[in-house]
């Protein structure tokens, strides 16, 4: 997948702007500032805007009209979750409410107390919801790439302080395969994507919305290997300032033999992947050519 490389945009500068302006006059202002953000990267972001534009056009039949301007929302909704983020963690006063779907099979899954995989994928904004997740009994582990700038990871932790999750780091030398295996052996839980995968990872071609994707195995393959059962989370906003978070039902899949349970898996979460992408298909945030 050579056209993904897990690097994020943006500056140190540019993310001092918005901070100063969240500080400032709010959250509405920030939403101001964005959208003149929004249409420089609608404008000059050639790769993700073209390949954003082809998800809009071939995969929901939109208009070439409807398909731009579904871009551009779309940039702005990822940007409105990077203000909303700031602004949840680092405590700056707002109005942000949520719904919570499936809180309890998280207390289930945790009660079982054999670890636990809480499969997602690059939709919507899960990170809102960390706030909510400390009534959680168990330990949550979020595997992230750390494809960040270091210059900005400094600087949003002076902002809103390190993560109060436990963040596994994919690296090259494969450490977070230990750790991901320690945290299920610690009876821990760990949220994974699995919508996004690099050259050399183990795929699977599923079906998703009407065409053959690729998709990573390695958190099924983790997940089958250590008999831990699974629930599918997101976390969609919903209106300005309104989240709706969703966990759904546990699933287990130790009864089955590994290979069975992985592809049970897999297509399981894809099935729910693309309800939750049809639902709400602004907010997926995947900048690359999926179906290639």
């Amino acid at each position: 997948m050579s056209s993904w490389k897990g690097k994020s945009k943006g500056k140190p500068l540019g993310y001092g702007i918005f901070i100063f302006v969240l500080k400032t006059g709010g959250v509405l202002p920030a939403y101001l500032l964005l959208r003149f953000v929004t249409l420089y990267y609608l404008i000059f972001s050639y790769k993700s805007t073209k390949s954003t534009f082809n998800y809009f056009h071939e995969r929901f039949n939109y208009n070439i009209l409807k398909s731009i301007y579904k871009v551009y929302i779309n940039y702005n909704l990822l940007g409105q979750s990077l203000i909303d983020k700031v602004v949840i963690m680092s405590g700056i006063p707002n109005k942000f409410t949520f719904d919570f779907d499936g809180i309890n099979n998280l207390h289930h899954i945790a009660s079982l107390k054999k670890g636990g995989l809480l499969l997602t994928a690059h939709i919507g904004n899960w990170e809102a919801a960390r706030h909510l997740l400390n009534e959680i009994d168990a330990r949550i582990n979020v595997v992230t790439f750390d494809g960040e700038d270091e210059g900005i990871k400094e600087y949003m932790e002076s902002v809103v302080g390190k993560s109060v999750l436990n963040l596994i780091i994919i690296k090259d030398d494969m450490s977070h395969i230990f750790e991901i295996s320690n945290a299920f052996l610690n009876d821990e839980l760990v949220c994974m994507p699995a919508d996004r995968f690099l050259e050399n990872n183990k795929t699977a071609k599923m079906k998703f919305l009407g065409e053959d994707a690729r998709f990573p195995l390695g958190p099924c393959m983790l997940a089958a290997k250590f008999g831990v059962p699974v629930s599918f989370v997101y976390g969609m906003k919903e209106s300005t300032f309104h989240y709706h978070f969703f966990a759904s039902e546990v699933k287990e899949y130790s009864d089955l033999e590994q290979d069975v349970a992985v592809q049970q898996m897999m297509a399981d979460f894809v099935e729910d992947m693309e309800i939750k992408v049809k639902t709400y298909p602004e907010q997926w945030y995947n900048y690359y050519n999926f179906w290639q």
